[in-house]
């Protein structure tokens, strides 16, 4: 069943992106402005402060363009570090780029070949992890998460998604059983016992939020669903994400957060 209560985190780690962001995965190229991106990046962590969550900043790594987005090489489930294998073959060093750190504090589990996950596949509402087949996730690597996960109560869901990045581009948890979901997978069968908040076709990017508490963060510049997301009882964190967003990550992709 989905969790009926505040979505809550106390720590996350954060990555800022170095030089190399410029050169960051794209489905449609454009140019990135890495100092802005920086500036965009310190505003988010204070986001995360202002959500009284507790924030390690890593150094950046000029060896991987994408390493900002921190949420999709390893996740923290049930006191467990699940150490992922990314799906994009230029981000496979980014889950050995995190791992000591995450070894010295939590008991891990590395996925193995043929295995792919990434965790902006991985949709967490407690004791269920709704998993994304697409792209960057495959079936092998849903099983293995399976096989880690289940033995410990916690219940592994797979959702093809085919016309989308990742799952969490399109749906969001953020506690009180609601999901943050664009309008064109808001009747999803697996979505049906949760109450949603919909963002409209015009505002998709909006879809991938990150819920903490009381508290939302989401992408600046999106009104419609501000507004929803204030009448749900949420307090709104806006941050300006322009220059990640032409890297196809949210705001949720940011931080590895537990």
């Amino acid at each position: 069943m989905p969790q009926r209560t505040l979505h809550s985190f106390q720590n996350a780690l954060v990555r800022p992106p170095g030089a190399s962001f410029v050169d960051a995965i794209a489905n449609v190229p454009q140019p990135i402005d890495a100092q802005l991106a920086r500036r965009q990046h310190a505003e988010y962590v204070d986001a995360l402060h202002e959500a009284g969550v507790a924030v390690e900043i890593l150094e950046a790594d000029e060896r991987f363009p994408d390493s900002c987005f921190m949420q999709d090489p390893a996740m923290i489930v049930d006191g467990i570090a699940i150490l992922n294998r990314m799906g994009a073959a230029s981000r496979v060093g980014e889950t050995e780029a995190v791992a000591e750190i995450l070894r010295a504090r939590f008991e891990t589990c590395a996925l193995t070949p043929p295995a792919t996950l990434e965790g902006g596949d991985v949709l967490n509402v407690g004791e269920t992890l709704f998993v994304g087949e697409t792209e960057r996730t495959n079936a092998h690597g849903i099983a293995q998460l399976r096989a880690i996960l289940e033995p410990r109560g916690v219940l592994v869901k797979a959702i093809p998604v085919r016309e989308f990045l990742h799952l969490l581009t399109v749906v969001t948890y953020i506690g009180n059983n609601l999901v943050v979901v664009h309008q064109d997978f808001a009747e999803h069968p697996n979505l049906k016992e949760f109450a949603r908040v919909i963002v409209p076709r015009e505002e998709a990017y909006c879809a991938n939020t990150l819920g903490i508490g009381k508290y939302v963060i989401v992408p600046a510049g999106f009104p419609k669903t501000l507004e929803r997301l204030r009448a749900e009882g949420f307090e709104v964190l806006q941050v300006p994400m322009s220059e990640f967003y032409k890297a196809d990550g949210g705001v949720s992709c940011l931080s590895l957060i537990w």
